[in-house]
């Protein structure tokens, strides 16, 4: 029970305070009103403290885990490892630009949080964004905010469990193949609502054309209207090809990257006895 608290405490606190971040100029309009570059760099340093330690508060509570399966030190070492590809991976797509939107670094981060589970794959998101924004010269202020939502793709992979139970898919192939097709579609949902959720970033502080806007005082609904036209705009084909990158990666790689995960995952843990 308590080991269970602290997990979905740990949840609530990752959404709580990412939501916050991209949320709060919109309550706060005379902060919008002064520009994005001093505020938005401004605001970085605490939000790099605050999940950092949030990482940190993450994997100690993976190595302190309790329960039938317990995580060992390799667990963490594998995310390390898997972390590290996908800084590699976004080294290379910086040197060798692919079609726009594409990126092959949700393909791991979406497979590792639905294997290893939501704080693996939490960390897995956060922390790719961190190495490789460091390995690519990518820091900003922004990075907070890619850190947060990579880091929620790899939580809510965990989701896709309660569709297709991951103890499975070593075991039945139709099981393996409903995990792909069900990941397939997860990635590109994700492709869409990443790139929707980071616009949000720097959304209130663009001047633009008045039907594509926020502006104080505006209703929900009005908001919401402006937004979409923004988003079909400015976002909506690079994030397709973000979608497509997502759901093709997962279909051909993914049955092999399961299996392999899984067996990391049986070989990374041992049974405690009551």
């Amino acid at each position: 029970m308590r080991h269970s608290l602290l997990s979905i405490a740990i949840t609530l606190a990752s959404l709580g305070t990412g939501l916050l971040a991209l949320l709060y100029p919109f309550f706060l309009p005379a902060l919008a009103q002064s520009g994005s570059g001093g505020m938005r760099s401004g605001e970085m340093p605490f939000l790099m403290t605050l999940l950092l330690s949030l990482c940190l508060l993450v994997l100690l509570f993976e190595v302190q885990g309790q329960g039938e399966a317990r995580p060992t030190a390799t667990v963490i070492a594998l995310l390390g490892v898997l972390v590290a590809i996908n800084s590699a991976l976004r080294f290379i797509e910086t040197a060798i630009p692919g079609p726009g939107g594409f990126t092959p670094l949700f393909f791991l981060i979406i497979t590792g949080g639905y294997i290893f589970g939501g704080r693996f794959g939490f960390l897995l998101g956060a922390l790719t964004m961190l190495v490789s924004a460091l390995v690519t010269g990518g820091v900003g202020p922004w990075l907070p905010n890619q850190m947060f939502t990579a880091g929620w793709v790899g939580m809510s992979a965990a989701l896709l469990r309660y569709i297709v139970p991951h103890k499975t898919i070593g075991k039945q192939r139709s099981s393996l193949k409903r995990a792909v097709l069900a990941l397939a579609i997860f990635g590109f949902l994700w492709g869409f609502l990443y790139g929707a959720i980071m616009n949000l970033w720097e959304w209130p502080f663009i001047a633009g054309p008045e039907a594509q806007s926020w502006q104080p005082g505006q209703g929900m609904w009005t908001v919401v209207q402006h937004y979409a036209v923004f988003y079909a705009a400015t976002s909506l084909v690079w994030d397709m090809v973000a979608a497509l990158g997502n759901t093709l990666l997962i279909l051909f790689l993914g049955a092999p990257t399961l299996r392999a995960l899984q067996r990391f995952q049986r070989r990374f843990s041992f049974q405690v006895s009551g």
